[in-house]
């Protein structure tokens, strides 16, 4: 008798290790793989900020959560601590050449790109 609990009870745990399990990986999924930058424009991006649409409050260089610290052209970068809304974007090129890109929707669990019909205000 003792053995037939002991079974049932391990079966439960098993059962119950595997439903935690799989929440858990569902969860995962559920959050998805958060916003991403699309580089489409012809050069190695160096540098990208972001501030409210209208505002020049920079936020930080989002290429430092890249592994090399660089945007390739048709790479893309993960953005972290921003919410979804509209932004302006400072765009930085390893050159010293900045420019500005105005009014980006930027979605959750989403990618964003620009090119460079987008680059306006460059200097340098």
């Amino acid at each position: 008798m003792a053995r037939l609990w002991e079974d049932w009870l391990m079966r439960w745990v098993l059962a119950l290790i595997a439903l935690l399990t799989l929440a858990g990986e569902a969860a995962a999924q559920a959050k998805g793989k958060g916003i991403r930058l699309w580089n489409l424009t012809t050069e190695t991006i160096s540098g990208f900020q972001l501030a409210p649409s209208g505002k020049t409050d920079w936020g930080p260089n989002q290429c430092l959560n890249d592994k090399d610290k660089e945007v390739d052209h048709d790479e893309r970068l993960r953005i972290v601590g921003v919410e979804p809304g509209r932004y302006d974007a400072k765009v930085g090129y390893p050159s010293g050449r900045q420019c500005v890109v105005r009014d980006i929707e930027i979605r959750a669990d989403a990618v964003f790109s620009i090119a460079d019909k987008d680059l306006k205000d460059c200097n340098k």
